[in-house]
């Protein structure tokens, strides 16, 4: 559990600094959902750790977090390559997070 929610937590920061990496900085409401959404999800992945359950609304925050984070590079007009790196940080997100919510209580 804490493995999982503090990986979540460093897939947030990553999203909060991949307006820098990828260089969409500029472009205003990308830039804007980016940070905003990975430090929610950076949040709620830390108040996760040592809670699991369906019932623990951080992981579902998080779990939330992750699948805008699908949507999010495609809803901008991404190119490939970034595309496929954020795709697979936010499905990564929501498989976290989905199995600490199903882990046994």
């Amino acid at each position: 559990m804490t493995v999982r929610n503090s990986l979540s937590a460093l897939i947030g920061l990553w999203f909060i600094m991949a307006p820098w990496l990828f260089h969409y900085s500029d472009h205003h409401n990308a830039f804007l959902s980016s940070v905003i959404c990975g430090a929610v999800q950076l949040v709620a992945s830390l108040l996760a750790i040592g809670k699991k359950g369906w019932y623990t609304w951080q992981n579902w925050v998080a779990l939330l977090m992750g699948v805008w984070f699908i949507m999010f590079p495609i809803a901008y007009g991404f190119k490939l390559l970034e595309t496929t790196v954020l795709v697979f940080l936010a499905v990564t997100t929501v498989l976290l997070n989905y199995f600490n919510m199903n882990a046994e209580a």
